[in-house]
């Protein structure tokens, strides 16, 4: 299938790993010319390379989310270097695995500046372009979370289920305007994250890292952790020419494991 967005131009954020590097080169396979921010320099322009190999324009652009201030000069980095921004793709790391009481509040105030400011940052600085044009995507990459609280996942279950509300109000203001705002929601993915919180529950359980993955597998309908090529292709489609009719939405990429409906 035609995705119909070659020659667009898309910034997908928190992208030298995981999952918005798979967006990325999910997009960058379709045509999209590629903007990515990353805090290791090293992975980002291995993230970089890969979507060039796809025979697209692609820049990497340095940058801490926490640092949210910076959100409107980076799109202008991307605005002179690649044009305007098409498709937005937010995507933030998440916090330490915590439980959701007796948290300080400097924890709170520091992922909320990394997890949630530079997505209404970017957002407000890219939308109105978007608007003009009468054509964008605003895709926001989240967790289970906030559909099916994790437990032990307190402040990422709080401060994702803030961004699904914002997305939902966003998609509203700006329909009209042929553009779609939508939140992607991954179950368990294989990427250094689902990883590193495997580990973390190995430790508390004084148990095996193999043996807690054993025990995720076995709560997944399909009986599998997701590809991150997987979880890249859904959020190529929601930037789609095809997913114009698609916008106020939660899509989860879960294997069928989120248990409510």
């Amino acid at each position: 299938m035609d995705l119909g967005i070659a020659g667009r131009v898309a910034l997908v954020t928190a992208a030298s790993s995981g999952l918005g590097r798979a967006i990325a080169l999910a997009l960058a396979a379709e045509g999209v010319r590629v903007a990515v921010t990353g805090r290791d320099e090293g992975r980002l322009q291995d993230t970089v390379q890969a979507c060039r190999e796809q025979g697209v324009e692609a820049v990497g652009i340095i940058w801490d989310l926490a640092e949210y201030g910076r959100a409107g000069e980076v799109v202008d980095r991307v605005v002179a270097e690649l044009g305007p921004v098409d498709v937005l793709v937010n995507n933030t790391g998440g916090p330490p695995p915590t439980p959701a009481l007796g948290q300080d509040s400097d924890l709170w105030q520091d992922m909320y500046a990394s997890m949630v400011l530079p997505v209404i940052g970017l957002t407000d600085a890219v939308v109105g372009g978007m608007r003009e044009r009468g054509w964008g995507r605003i895709i926001t990459s989240t967790s289970s979370g906030p559909i099916s609280p994790i437990p032990n996942l307190g402040v990422s279950n709080t401060l994702r289920a803030s961004l699904h509300s914002w997305s939902k109000t966003v998609a509203g203001e700006v329909a009209a305007d042929g553009v779609t705002v939508n939140v992607i929601v991954p179950g368990k993915i294989a990427t250094p994250r689902v990883e590193s919180l495997d580990r973390a529950r190995a430790e508390r359980q004084g148990t095996s890292l193999s043996e807690v993955q054993e025990q995720g597998r076995a709560s997944i309908p399909v009986g599998r952790y997701g590809d991150p090529a997987e979880y890249g292709a859904v959020a190529a489609f929601l930037a789609s020419r095809q997913a114009a009719y698609v916008t106020g939405s939660v899509v989860r990429v879960d294997g069928g494991q989120i248990p409510s409906v």
